[in-house]
Formats: structure tokens, C-alpha cells, sequence
């Protein structure tokens, strides 16, 4: 029996694996979700044994159960190779006490290449399977790390095309020119007058725009998505977590079902919402544990249960978690209603009319797997000075929000479990913000002075990601109004 995909509102739509990765959004605007979440059908013994791509392969095939084996393989062949610096792909790094996956080995040093290494062969296989011939379009919003490595992934892809909008000053200088000097023929890249969540609700009005879709397939064109909101993106996402937990009970770091927490960076709910989905899939996993920065809207609603974006927009040292609406929340939403499609589409039009929803008190009962809590600009520059003083190990901003909240769980709740420390970039992507962090006399260095030093203190080679942007010329230029924004998507196509 296929596992099929539901869209999380009333219009009740559902679909197979591969026409929910094409599609990335649902018609009547929900998020695609499975019917049901698969148990993993291997042991945890025989999970140690494999190597990445085998764990990708074991859990990937029960949710992408349209494509063949050949197929599945072949798309993770193609995606978990020499493009990562280390053939373990996910390396755990122990350090002061917790667990650190590392998941930026990737070409765009982010955890973002671990689902869009794969997306692009996901995507091509799914429209071969659909009889597809129009060229995909895929259309995104970024707050800095999925446009990189989604232009990474796709560039020169035959028969795809890729626009990233992303917010003008409020992404890093790396992380900016790593987007502005994208080389392909089918790339296109956007700053916007605007802050993420604007590119974000702009790319889903473009998505939501039926005319527009018409207009596009009479020209050979229609749109699919790179965002987290895709489950092509997801389900790759869910790997690692399985892949962290069968090498910690390799290497005798736990034993056999004990249970580990995980924490996770967040900013669109979709990396710790894939650990959620581990957890489901019957991995020995306690706490999820959410950790956000100074826009702290997913903090308040695990603690109050009010999801309420109306409030000042931060910019931080974290900028990939400067988000007020967690597109991926969603999903949870709908789950702990009871996979009630007229419950969930009810608030979220209230998320879109009045910029907040209350959940009920049964929904609450429904979060006790999550803890949430935030770390401050200031604590979150403490934490990598001090762990970079004890230990010699350096880690970017968004980890160190993670272990900031990591710490201060556990010292509310004294919970003595193992912990799994989601490394969501490296800090050579974050330079001026982490090596100011470690000693302010930094601040007077260039970008790649910066870079260097970073180099020698930490003892680690500077990645390739950055090496090759050194020198590159700026190849995107193009900034816009967000009102501006379908215009520029239909003048990029049709010129």
C-alpha cells in the first residue's frame, strides 16, 4: 500500500509521495502531511551497521513509497557524495557535556544541504513519473541558508529554473554573497525591501495565485517549492536524527532503547519537526527541545499555547531563525487537533486575519514531547566564548541558541538524558558574529581576515563554500519592492 499525502486544510486534497514534492503546496493553500506516520521496519542493531545513505534509504522508502528502490537510490546516490567534506556526512562532535551533529559538510556549510542535495533528484524523478513537461520553476523565500543551498542544488538542473527572494540587510555578508555570485543559467536572486516573513507570505501569494499558474503553464512553466513547506525537503530531514541515534549506540554512547533528547535551533519548525517525526517513527527519543532567539513567538506558544506574530521583528546573530510565522507549525497544529482539517483551517485564518490563534486545552496536552525556551543576543555570545574557552570548540550563533536553551533546560527541569545538539551551520558562515563573540578586539578585521582567523584558532580547515567566494564576481544584482515581487518572477520567465 502507498503512503499517501493530505493537505492540512478543508480542501481535503491528497496525493501520492511524488505529486506532494511537485506540487510543494497543497491547492487550497495547507501543507502537505502523511496519513499516517510509517514505524521504522529495521532494528536499532541493524541500524548501526549502515552508513548514511543506507539510514536514508530505510527511512526514506516508507515515506516515498511511489518511487522504486532503484529510483530512491539512485536520488540518494546522487545527493549524499563528494559534495559533503566527510564521508560520515553527519558527524557528532561531543563537547561540554552534550552531542553536536554537525550538519554542515554540505557544499553551502548549512544544515539546509542535507534535504537540498537530495530535493533537486527527488523532484526530477517525481516529474518524470507524472508524464511532467513543463519546466519546475522553484520559487523560495529564505531568511539566509535555504536560498544558497537550494541554488546549489538546482543550478543547471535541466528543465528547472530557481528564483530566491531573500530580505536585502537581513541576511549575513556570507551568507548574501554566497547567493549574489551563484553561478546557472536557470538561477535568480532577489533582495526584497523587506524582512523574511514579507518574502515568505510573497512567495505564497504567488504559489496561491490561480491566473498566474494558468498564464505560467501556457508558456511551459509551473511553480514547485524548495522551502521547508515542501516534504521533499522534510523527509530527508528526518534521516539524520535516526542516522545521530543508531551512531551514538554504535560507539557506546547509549545503550539499547535509551531514550536521548534533541535540540534544535528554530526558526520554520521543519528541522525539529522532523525529529518529531523520528520520534513517531518509534526512535527512542524524549524531549524535543525548541530553542529560539529573541523572536521569540514559538517560546510563547509552547508556553501559553497563543500563537501571536504581532510583535516587533529582531534582527540577530542568528539570522536563519528571524521568523515570526513558522510556516511549519502547521503541520504539528493539525496533528494535535486530531488531524482535524476545519479545526486547523480555522486557525490558521486567524493567523492570517488577526495574526494570532489560542489552541485548546486538549491541543496543549498534545505538545508534552516539546520544552521551548529562548537564549538573548548577549547569552547567545557568552555560550560560544565559554564553550570556545573550555573546550577549543567553535560553533555559530544558531547552535549556540540551541546549547544556550539546552543549559537552561537542564537546569529547570535536572533531567539527566543524553543530548543531541542540532549544529544547524558553520560558524565560517557567521564569522564577524561568532569571532566577536569570542574576543571584541575581532571586529576590526575584514570578513576574510576574519575568516582566516577563524581558521587558526579553531584548528580547522576554512570549507570550500567559502574559499570559492573569495574572488566571484556578483552575477544577481536585482532588489524589489515586496509588492514588486510576482512582477519580477513573470519578467525573469519570459524574457
Amino acid at each position: 500500500m502507498d503512503l499517501m499525502y493530505t493537505s492540512t486544510r478543508k480542501g481535503k486534497e491528497t496525493v501520492t509521495a511524488s505529486q506532494a514534492i511537485l506540487k510543494g503546496l497543497a491547492s487550497d493553500g495547507g501543507l502537505f502531511v502523511p496519513t499516517s506516520i510509517p514505524k521504522l521496519d529495521v532494528t536499532i542493531d541493524e541500524l548501526s551497521k549502515m552508513d548514511y545513505k543506507e539510514t536514508a534509504y530505510e527511512v526514506m522508502k516508507l515515506f516515498l513509497t511511489d518511487f522504486t528502490e532503484e529510483e530512491l537510490k539512485a536520488c540518494i546516490d546522487k545527493a549524499y557524495d563528494s559534495k559533503f567534506d566527510t564521508e560520515v556526512i553527519a558527524p557528532l562532535v561531543k563537547a561540554d557535556g552534550a552531542y553536536y551533529l554537525e550538519l554542515f559538510h554540505g557544499a553551502t556549510i548549512a544544515f539546509k544541504d542535507m534535504a537540498l542535495s537530495i530535493l533537486p533528484h527527488l523532484l526530477t524523478t517525481s516529474a518524470k513519473k507524472n508524464n511532467v513537461k513543463n519546466d519546475i520553476v522553484i520559487l523560495t523565500a529564505t531568511s539566509g541558508d535555504t536560498g544558497k543551498a537550494a541554488l546549489a542544488g538546482f543550478a543547471d538542473v535541466p528543465n528547472t529554473k530557481i528564483i530566491v527572494f531573500y530580505p536585502k540587510g537581513g541576511v549575513s555578508p556570507i551568507q548574501e554573497k554566497q547567493m549574489v555570485t551563484q553561478k546557472g543559467d536557470n538561477t535568480f536572486v532577489v533582495g526584497i525591501k523587506g524582512n523574511f516573513d514579507q518574502a515568505q507570505s510573497g512567495v505564497k501569494a504567488i504559489f496561491n495565485n490561480k491566473e498566474l499558474a494558468k498564464e505560467l503553464d501556457a508558456k511551459g512553466f509551473q511553480f514547485s517549492s524548495a522551502n521547508s513547506i515542501n516534504i521533499g525537503r522534510l523527509v530527508p530531514q528526518i534521516v539524520y536524527y535516526v542516522y545521530a541515534y543508531s551512531k551514538l549506540y554504535a560507539e557506546g554512547e547509549i545503550a539499547k532503547d535509551e531514550k536521548i533528547n534533541v535540540v534544535v535551533p528554530t526558526g520554520n519548525f521543519g528541522n525539529i519537526l522532523a525529529a518529531f517525526y523520528a520520534k513517531n517513527m518509534g526512535m527512542p527519543i524524549d524531549k524535543l527541545i525548541c530553542a529560539s532567539n529573541d523572536n521569540k513567538v514559538l517560546y510563547d506558544f509552547f508556553e501559553t499555547g497563543s500563537y501571536d506574530k504581532n510583535r516587533e521583528f529582531i534582527l540577530t546573530t542568528s539570522p536563519s531563525m528571524d521568523i515570526l510565522i513558522s510556516s511549519n507549525l502547521e503541520r504539528l497544529i493539525y496533528r494535535i487537533a486530531g488531524s482535524d482539517e476545519v479545526k486547523n483551517q480555522e486557525l490558521m485564518d486567524a493567523l492570517s486575519k488577526d495574526g494570532k490563534y489560542e489552541i485548546t486545552d486538549s491541543m496543549k496536552k498534545e505538545l508534552a514531547d516539546f520544552y521551548g525556551n529562548y537564549t538573548t543576543e548577549a547569552e547567545t555570545a557568552e555560550v560560544i566564548r565559554n564553550l570556545y574557552k573550555e573546550t577549543g570548540y567553535i560553533i555559530d550563533t544558531h547552535t549556540a541558541v540551541a546549547a544556550g536553551v539546552h543549559k537552561k533546560y537542564v537546569a529547570a527541569t535536572g533531567d539527566t538524558n543524553k543530548s543531541v545538539i542540532a549544529s544547524t551551520a558553520s560558524p565560517f558562515k557567521f564569522t564577524r558574529s561568532v569571532m566577536n563573540a569570542i574576543d571584541e578586539k575581532y571586529d576590526a578585521l575584514s570578513d576574510f581576515e576574519l575568516v582566516d582567523e577563524l581558521s587558526k584558532i579553531g584548528n580547522v580547515d576554512v570549507p570550500n563554500a567559502i574559499e570559492e567566494i573569495r574572488n566571484a564576481n556578483v552575477l544577481h544584482n536585482t532588489v524589489c519592492e515586496v509588492a514588486d515581487m510576482e512582477k519580477v518572477v513573470v519578467d525573469f520567465l519570459t524574457k
